[in-house]
């Protein structure tokens, strides 16, 4: 896997295939996926994360049925640069995915997603409840724009 740059991707994918965005937690995997132009990323769902057999089956209906063909996962890396075993569980869940559905793989910087997308709902009075129930997914989309902007970027001259 490495560190592949988001910036491969276009490269890398059929036409009309779309990217998958993960924020895996240690309760929950948030996802996300964006159209297939690669501008725009939308939160899809969250997932529980019991038995990795059982998510791997989730995402792989995702997987499917979304024509996916390129995955971007958070890497919660600590606030300097440096990395704890939240971003190893994270790694080996990006080493894993790529195994099993033989699709490229990503490693986004997560840091600050979930408290961005926290601070953005509580700024919209977005009730406790209601926050609890779509952080997750909200946080895959905000890891998976980034991504998107970075294939952006390095598209423009």
């Amino acid at each position: 896997m490495g560190d592949r740059n988001p910036a491969e991707f276009p490269a890398l994918l059929a036409p009309g295939e779309r990217l998958l965005g993960l924020d895996p937690g240690e309760k929950n995997v948030g996802v996300a996926i964006c159209d297939p132009g690669l501008t725009v990323a939308t939160s899809y769902s969250t997932l529980r994360r019991g038995k990795l057999g059982a998510l791997i089956e989730e995402l792989r209906a995702i997987v499917t049925a979304e024509s996916i063909g390129g995955i971007v996962v958070g890497l919660p890396r600590n606030m300097d640069g440096t990395e704890g075993p939240k971003a190893q569980s994270a790694r080996q869940f990006g080493r894993s995915l790529e195994k099993e559905f033989g699709l490229p793989v990503a490693l986004w910087d997560e840091r600050l997603s979930t408290a961005a997308v926290t601070r953005t709902m509580i700024d919209n009075d977005t009730s406790r409840a209601r926050r609890a129930e779509v952080v997750d997914k909200m946080a895959a989309a905000y890891i998976l724009q980034g991504a998107l902007d970075r294939i952006r970027a390095s598209r423009t001259p």
